[in-house]
């Protein structure tokens, strides 16, 4: 089958999907073994906005927009639609009237390696988006493509289902069979991390909590004063 819409796909717990936006893209990154970051090409249109959800993907043809509404269909409430074109395509596929049929249908974000537009009305109507371009430029509804199926977002494999968690950093991907130990995970990374942050309020530093130095010394980094420094460069 070259073009399919699948229409009964499984999705990662309810639960534990929300819980998961708490943490974060990088933390959730981290808890997942650095993993799933989509790149640093794929960027808010926002700013403070926090989500996660699960998965609704979709491929489509360059300047071409058929396939998005054929996924917004397809989308139930908790969703994220993840929109991938099969080459680098800087048009707005999507723009305030379909966000507005998204954000009716429950839908949490919009997250693209494609473009979008209408990102004043957007920001307005707070409907999340995080993409690679930002155009003017319109599309077609000329060529078939696929709803959920597996997709590359940037550098992250999205297969329908998993778990997108998005931010001011960016968007990871964590694969829905292992959301409940990633979650796991983060939690106990967010845990280390709080009792890291009061040491440092207490006025210690990363150099000793970390054990730092025998690192710097196994690489050869010596500490030395200006003096020395000045002399040994002469």
């Amino acid at each position: 089958m070259t073009h399919v819409v699948v229409t009964d796909i499984a999705r990662a717990d309810a639960a534990t999907t929300a819980a998961l936006a708490e943490f974060g893209s990088a933390t959730v990154h981290e808890a997942l073994g650095r993993l799933g970051y989509a790149g640093s090409r794929i960027r808010p249109i926002q700013q403070g906005t926090s989500i996660s959800g699960t998965a609704i993907t979709v491929r489509v043809a360059a300047g071409d927009n058929l396939m998005v509404h054929a996924a917004i269909e397809q989308a139930r409430e908790g969703d994220v639609i993840v929109v991938v074109p099969v080459t680098d395509s800087a048009y707005g596929f999507i723009g305030e009237l379909m966000a507005t049929q998204m954000q009716t249908r429950g839908v949490r974000a919009y997250i693209t390696s494609g473009g979008v537009r209408d990102t004043q009305e957007l920001r307005r109507m707070g409907f999340p988006v995080w993409t690679a371009h930002i155009s003017s430029e319109g599309t077609v509804k000329d060529t078939a493509g696929s709803v959920n199926v597996p997709v590359f977002l940037g550098s992250a494999e999205v297969r329908p289902g998993d778990v997108v968690v998005a931010d001011d950093d960016g968007v990871t991907i964590v694969p829905r069979e292992r959301a409940d130990a990633t979650l796991t995970a983060a939690r106990a990374r967010a845990q280390s991390e709080a009792a890291k942050r009061a040491r440092y309020r207490a006025g210690e530093i990363s150099m000793d909590i970390n054990r730092l130095r025998p690192v710097l010394a196994d690489l050869g980094v010596q500490f030395v004063t200006q003096a020395e420094y000045d002399r040994g460069g002469r």
